[in-house]
Order: C-alpha cells, then structure tokens, then sequence
C-alpha cells in the first residue's frame, strides 16, 4: 500500500478532521470544525493520504507542561485515528513515529496525550504519567468531618466574568503541580469556557461558580446538571467539568458548595485530584466512590532535554534506557545535579516507557521494580532512584484535549 504522508494545507484542514472524527464513528458539527480549525496549526498535522483522501491523521497542540521544579514544552497529541479501511496495515505507527521526529525537531523534549484504548500507546513508547481519579458519589453522603462551619462565599458568574476571574486562579494552581498544562486566551474561550449544546450529553448548561475566602478569590467550579425525577424524587447527576482551589480549607468550602446543590443524588467528576484532601476531610470516604484510571500520558521524545529541564533531589543515579523506537534515546544516562550521557555503570535498567510514569512522579522506581518494570544493576540503585525522582504530589492534569 503506498501512501503520502504529509500536513494538510489550510483549505485541507477541515477534512483531516472529519477523518478523524469518522475514524471513531461520529461526525463533526460546524461549530466543532470552526473552533478545532480555528485553534491548529497545519503544520502541526500530519496525515496519510491515499490519492487526495486522508485515511490516517495525528496532531498536536503546542503546551506547557508543568513538570517537577518548572515547566517544559510539550506537544499535546491529538487527533489520532485511521479509517476502518485502512487499518492494521501499519498507518498509525508509521503516523507516530513521523510525528515524534516532528516533535523532536521543534525542540519539545516530551509528548503528552489522553488514550482512546489504553492498549495502544505503550508499543509507541508512551507510559502513564498522571492517573486519573475518577469520583461517583452519593451526595446525601456528604458529611465534613469535626465540621467548623462554611466560610466564604460562592457565588455564579456568566462566562464573561469567568474568562476574566478563573484563569489567574488556574495559574496559581497550574504553577505549584505537575502535570497540568498551560492555557491561551483562546483556549480558554474555546474550550474550557465553550457550551454548545451538543457537548452537554443530556444535562443543561454550563455554570461557574467563584469561591471568595477571606476577601480572595480561591477557587472556581465548572459544572452541569443532568435532571432526573423517579415518582416525584429528585434524582440528578452534578457532572463536574472541573473544580479547583488554591488552599486545602478553599477546596473544602468549594465542595461544600458543590455537594450541597439541591436536586441532585449523584455527585460526578472523571479528572478530580489524585492528592485530594477531602478523601480525609469527610466522614465516610467510602461513599465518594472514587476509582482510579490512566489518565495523562507521556513519552520522553529527548531524554537529554527531559532530564535537564527538570529538577530532582537527591543523589546522583545512572540509568540504563532503552528505547525501540526513538535509538537516539537508548543508552546510560547520568540523572540528577549534572545529567547527561555517560559511561558509567549504570545502576537501574528501565524502558522509555516506564520512564514515563516517574518522570512527572506518578509512580516510584520501587513500584516499578515491584511490576517487573524496571531492574536494579547495583546494590541500592532503586532506592536512589525513588528518592531522586519524588514529588511531593502526585501529578495531574484535570483536562483531557
């Protein structure tokens, strides 16, 4: 099967998503193609063209990333996916591994994405960088331990005022956690603030809330309510679009608020926070219902790059790294004060892979060891390892792209 692989020009841009789209069985609104369009670069897409039909496309968008000690550039994968026609032939791999040679030549060490399947990044080097924590809970539940009383203040803003309040709160969240991502003006308005109609899956439009404490503003919600009656019962969904807050008792209130919206049974949120206090904060953590799944992705696309930028604490180590489709990569690297290519003896073996799932501190080099996913060369190796790698807080990234 030949097959061009190349960006699509501006006048092309449309129907390289609409392959995509058909490549998970839907098809795009009008409104989905201005916005998507409006925000991608064309050079940032890549796809496999049979004659002049796109049968395979990826992309990217250009972020920050935050990472341990600052921050990194970072292509956010999107995009993804071959025709039913044209699949199992090689298309996507051969779309990855373009597109990781793109990413290297633009100077951004890392690649990020959120998995349809999460069978399929793995082969391509990508590992998981910041889990999930997905929440389902009763809200009648709802119960703060040794409960002080509401402080503060929340209150509903339209999405004009949201534009201008949320963001600087984001930001100071944003800064202090690894894992999140960075947000234009645009992005902000055409994503995270949007509300068509089409996006609500059966429940009513977006509202924002904005948490006042102690005279500032510390925390926002983004929410939807799904209503539903059973023989005159109230018996609603609150699906949480994101909620954050600057401060452990801000994030208290800002619950506090969103557990006690009337109407509702079910409390719901697919990204909350890993580190969540209010796992301890309330006084049955059992009936919030949380669940764990992959989340963020990440691929080391330069690892002399992705060990600079970043900051570790602790004793130097030496890693063995291995790394299929990226060679470059492969081979002993010194990690820690002074990082780079070696010839030192290495004291842990591991793959890009599950480098991954500790650059951001997702997982530690014991846990990895522990599934078979990294091996010890020297005496203590692994517990240097652990220790020069930890974080304080798990990574997150509250938002999918």
């Amino acid at each position: 099967m030949s097959l061009d692989y190349r960006s699509p020009s501006a006048e092309e841009l449309a129907t390289a998503l609409r392959t995509t789209y058909a490549a998970f069985g839907e098809e795009p609104k009008e409104d989905d193609i201005e916005r998507w369009c409006g925000l991608m670069s064309s050079d940032r897409v890549l796809a496999a063209w049979d004659a002049d039909r796109p049968v395979g496309v990826t992309a990217s968008w250009p972020f920050e990333l935050t990472i341990p000690g600052g921050t990194a550039k970072a292509a956010g994968v999107t995009w993804v996916g071959v025709l039913p026609s044209h699949r199992r032939r090689g298309v996507l791999r051969e779309l990855m591994r373009r597109q990781l040679d793109d990413i290297h030549e633009r100077g951004e060490p890392l690649a990020i994405l959120w998995a349809s399947e999460s069978v399929i990044y793995g082969r391509f080097g990508y590992g998981i960088a910041a889990p999930a924590t997905e929440l389902n809970a009763e809200r009648s539940a709802f119960e703060i331990r040794d409960d002080p009383g509401p402080r503060g203040s929340t209150r509903l803003v339209d999405a004009a005022e949201a534009a201008e309040l949320f963001p600087p709160i984001y930001e100071r969240v944003r800064r202090e956690r690894p894992g999140m991502l960075s947000r234009s003006k645009e992005w902000w308005a055409q994503g995270r603030l949007a509300d068509p109609e089409h996006w609500r899956e059966g429940s009513g439009p977006k509202f924002y809330a904005l948490l006042e404490l102690d005279g500032e503003h510390a925390g926002y919600a983004l929410y939807r309510i799904a209503s539903k009656w059973e023989h005159g019962t109230p018996k609603g969904e609150l699906r949480i679009v994101e909620a954050l807050a600057t401060s452990p008792e801000a994030t208290a209130e800002l619950w506090r608020f969103l557990f006690g919206i009337d109407l509702v049974a079910r409390v719901k949120s697919e990204t909350a926070d890993p580190a969540w206090p209010l796992f301890v904060m309330v006084s049955d953590p059992r009936r919030l219902h949380l669940s764990v799944s992959d989340g963020l992705w990440l691929r080391v696309v330069d690892v002399a790059s992705a060990f600079r930028v970043r900051t570790f604490q602790g004793e130097q180590v030496v890693l063995e790294v291995a790394d299929e489709l990226l060679p470059r990569n492969a081979g002993r690297w010194a990690v820690g004060p002074a990082p780079g290519p070696t010839d030192t003896d290495a004291d842990v073996a591991v793959d890009v892979t599950d480098l991954a799932s500790a650059y951001l501190g997702a997982l530690s080099f014991e846990q990895l060891a522990a599934a078979g996913r990294a091996r010890e060369l020297r005496t203590g190796g692994i517990a240097r390892a652990t220790a020069l790698f930890a974080t304080p807080l798990p990574p997150w990234c509250p938002e999918g792209f």
